[in-house]
């Protein structure tokens, strides 16, 4: 063999394994990201490495007013954050338009603070 074919055999083969070791060492479970199903902007929930959701404390009436607000603010710019009233396990936030009609009732939960469509 020659000089140029023994370079071109050994650089077809190193390309080959390291595709190769990329595939064998992902970790599946990273593709949405840690602890997030259907990656981070999917649902959208409280994001918090203090510990584990038993240890955490509860949302609080503004921070589930801010939950709702940056779901909303994504999808329609043009709705309001109207009434958060507490029902019990969870906060249920009115999403009103401009002229204060309510266009849908979204729940937070007290303990995950991920959202709950009510209507």
């Amino acid at each position: 063999m020659t000089k140029l074919s023994k370079t071109l055999v050994m650089g077809i083969a190193i390309l080959s394994m390291a595709a190769m070791t990329q595939f064998v060492w992902t970790d599946i479970a990273a593709a949405c990201g840690y602890g997030q199903s259907g990656g981070g902007d999917y649902v959208p929930q409280r994001r918090d490495s203090s510990g584990f959701l038993a240890q955490k404390s509860t949302v609080t009436e503004k921070q589930a007013r801010d939950i709702v607000s940056g779901y909303v603010r994504k999808l329609n710019p043009d709705l309001e954050i109207g009434k958060v009233t507490d029902n019990g396990g969870f906060y249920e936030v009115e999403v009103v338009d401009a002229g204060n009609e309510i266009v849908q009732l979204l729940g937070v939960d007290k303990r995950s603070g991920r959202l709950i469509l009510l209507n």
